[in-house]
């Protein structure tokens, strides 16, 4: 057990943050549109034909992630981020690491203020 992350918080967790904590990141961040019918439809439909990682091409996908397009950047230019063609299946790994990586990427570990 650790203290949760965030500043102040005396609480004793096995995650990151404790649950209160987990519970107003969630939100603050919203949906962004991921607990849709279509997004679960997208999730699913790239999942079933990338069923291995397409970076590491050793995992199982466990990520729909938008590609090469981020869904922000999709819907500002009026695309349908529902669409598979726009997502690869990718592990939580590979998918961490390449969102780290994306600049300006909402909830990369890189981004900057």
């Amino acid at each position: 057990m650790k203290v949760c992350n965030v500043p102040g918080c005396p609480t004793l967790t096995d995650q990151p943050r404790c649950p209160e904590h987990r519970k107003a990141a969630r939100r603050a961040r919203g949906s962004r549109g991921y607990n849709t019918k279509g997004h679960q439809t997208f999730r699913t439909t790239v999942i079933t034909r990338d069923p291995i990682c397409v970076l590491c091409n050793l995992r199982p996908s466990t990520v729909a992630d938008h590609y090469p397009v981020s869904r922000r950047d999709l819907i500002e230019l009026g695309l349908n981020p529902n669409d598979p063609q726009h997502g690869r299946g990718l592990c939580w790994s590979c998918h961490s690491r390449a969102t780290a990586l994306t600049p300006g990427q909402e909830g990369g570990w890189n981004r900057r203020n």
